[in-house]
C-alpha cells in the first residue's frame, strides 16, 4: 500500500483550520450571544472560503473541498446566528 503523504498533509492542515471554527460554533450556540463577533469579518471569510471550494473543484483536490465545504457550513453557522442574535 502506497500512502500518499501529499493528500494525508492537505487533509490534517485541512482538519486543523475547520475544526478551529468548533470552540466558537459551540460558544455562540450555547450562550447566543454574538455582540463581539464582526459580521463583516466572517462574511468575508466565507466569500474567501466559497472561492477555496471552487478552486478545489476545478483542480480536482478532495482535501481542499472537503475541508473547505465544512468550513463553509461552520462560518455559514456563524453568520446565521449573528444575523439573528445580533
Amino acid at each position: 500500500m502506497v500512502i500518499n503523504y501529499i493528500a494525508l498533509i492537505g487533509l490534517l492542515a485541512g482538519a486543523c483550520t475547520t475544526l478551529s471554527f468548533l470552540p466558537q460554533v459551540i460558544k455562540t450556540v450555547k450562550m447566543k450571544e454574538t455582540r463581539d463577533i464582526s459580521l463583516s469579518m466572517y462574511i468575508i471569510l466565507a466569500a474567501g472560503i466559497l472561492l477555496w471550494i471552487i478552486y478545489g473543484m476545478l483542480i480536482h483536490d478532495l482535501p481542499v473541498v472537503l475541508a473547505n465545504s465544512i468550513s463553509f457550513a461552520l462560518a455559514s453557522t456563524i453568520i446565521f446566528l449573528k444575523i439573528k442574535h445580533g
